[in-house]
């Protein structure tokens, strides 16, 4: 039976045992040692009082909503179904040859040059978003974010341009899920701006993934704001990605998670694999925004793997698992591939979830490489190399991360647990009081499981303890549930786990210390 309370009561249950996931009834409260047996029946009586209080007034408000006041509000949404099956691969494949025939999109190539370079490419992406967002009466807004450059690889001041299509959220507009691609592309010589450099895998097939995630989802409206991105200066440093990073910042968005999708085409790898239907998601462990104080509260409470890009990683999982088919993701749990490094990582700097979203088998032979024929082995990343409808498979994936995210309330805020030298567990955090969020639903796994294994719906209110579960034992997290069938991804306790980090000095949501 599922027990809620109204927001700022605390419940006190025995918990589930570990090998259980389905919520268990309410046992008697825990007594403190040497209370009398009056006192001990008046607290009894007090706390049967104030659940039964609460139950009844859930009770009331699911019956105004049309729902059972003894059954956890759905974990499924309907539409995301829809979502995952709309991408379609021919238009994807188009984006593709279109961006491939710009000739070369390397940052330091031309910029006023119509027919080829960079800057004829970003012009037809931001011609396409616009597009896009006219055929849903302009629900999106389409800017440039730009900034001029040098660096190593960049010698010059160089101007870089990002496009990106807003999709306001109209519930939560400043809470924000972004997918992006990186526009610029190369050859064997990183700063080699004018060979032909089709770069169709790497990364045309990001964008062209992010412009049919905006065709699919500018059909629907949700709660949260989806930001729809084009990087550029990806391969010269991370520039574009820094650049929208600190964007975001001066904008104060709240952002949930970045999806960076870098090569999501390619199903045949170096190693012989030919793979339709596997997925890798990379996502930080320790964060890298981390300061020495929160470093040294990790190193005591624990979180070396549950930082919110890794529990955004999971989520990523967990939503494939339920609306997808024939799509296995594999959560790769290190910031990226070894000793490389891709776009999200900018973001991941500036505090935010982020994690890369990639093809499994990769194939080196067709990344970096001048377009030629060397002992029977053909190099270069040409359209030939791209599985369309695989991208269109990777890109749905990424719909349905932003929707159920966009749909769902944001992650919970000031999310604490204490229990140390005690036989139960408390985890609190900063109840949410707006309509859409019906309840919470608390996680745990043991401290060797890479997923969260077990969970129980709490209702809605601001703690919960679990009676009985040591600490030291479990992870925990905690997340918010909707009245739509759409979860937000779990947060672990203290700042190591936390999704919203401070903007501009002054944070509403920022986590309490202890």
């Amino acid at each position: 039976m599922t027990i809620k309370a109204s927001i700022g009561k605390t419940l006190v249950l025995t918990a589930i045992c570990a090998g259980a996931a389905q919520a268990a009834p309410p046992a008697t409260p825990l007594h403190h040692a040497g209370s009398s047996h009056s006192e001990l029946t008046q607290s009894t009586l007090s706390q049967s009082a104030l659940n039964q209080s609460a139950l009844n007034q859930n009770a009331l408000n699911q019956s105004a909503l049309g729902q059972s006041p003894y059954t956890a509000p759905s974990q499924e949404d309907l539409r995301l179904y829809d979502v995952a099956a709309a991408p379609q691969p021919a238009r994807i494949l188009q984006d593709i040859q279109t961006l491939v025939d710009f000739g070369t999109r390397h940052t330091l190539s031309s910029q006023t040059d119509k027919n080829r370079g960079i800057g004829a490419a970003r012009n037809w992406i931001k011609a396409e978003f616009e597009r896009i967002s006219a055929a849903c009466d302009h629900c999106l807004e389409v800017i440039e974010v730009s900034d001029r450059v040098s660096g190593k690889r960049i010698p010059e001041p160089t101007r870089v341009v990002n496009i990106i299509a807003i999709q306001r959220g109209t519930l939560d507009p400043n809470r924000v899920m972004m997918m992006s691609g990186d526009i610029d592309s190369r050859v064997s010589d990183v700063m080699d701006a004018t060979s032909f450099s089709p770069g169709a895998n790497d990364n045309a097939s990001g964008v062209a993934g992010a412009l049919e995630a905006a065709r699919v989802l500018s059909q629907y409206q949700f709660g949260g704001t989806i930001v729809y991105a084009a990087l550029s200066g990806e391969e010269q440093g991370l520039y574009g990605g820094a650049g929208l990073a600190d964007f975001a910042k001066k904008q104060g968005w709240q952002v949930e998670a970045v999806l960076n999708n870098d090569m999501i085409g390619n199903i045949q790898g170096i190693n012989g694999v030919v793979s339709n239907h596997t997925v890798r998601v990379f996502s930080e462990g320790v964060r890298i925004a981390e300061t020495q104080a929160e470093a040294k509260e990790r190193y005591f409470s624990g979180g070396e793997n549950d930082s919110a890009s890794r529990n955004l990683a999971r989520h990523i999982k967990q939503l494939a698992d339920q609306y997808m088919t024939n799509l296995d993701v594999q959560l790769i749990y290190r910031l990226d591939r070894f000793g490389r490094g891709g776009h999200h990582l900018p973001f991941n700097k500036a505090g935010f979830p982020a994690v890369r979203v990639m093809e499994t088998n990769e194939n080196y032979n067709r990344q970096h490489q001048d377009i030629r024929t060397e002992n029977g082995i053909a190099y270069g990343d040409v359209i030939e190399g791209v599985d369309e409808a695989f991208a269109a498979k990777l890109t749905a994936l990424n719909a349905i991360s932003l929707a159920s995210m966009a749909w769902a309330p944001a992650p919970p805020t000031q999310v604490s647990i204490s229990g140390q030298v005690s036989a139960d567990t408390k985890l609190s955090w900063q109840a949410d009081a707006t309509a859409e969020v019906a309840g919470y639903r608390i996680y745990w796994r043991k401290t060797t499981e890479a997923e969260w294994s077990h969970s129980r719906y709490v209702g809605k209110v601001d703690s919960f303890t679990l009676s009985n579960m040591v600490i030291d034992n479990y992870l925990y997290g905690v997340a918010a549930v909707g009245f739509n069938g759409n979860t937000s991804p779990v947060v672990f306790p203290g700042a190591a786990g936390a999704f919203f980090r401070p903007v501009n000095g002054a944070d509403k949501n920022a986590e309490k210390s202890r």
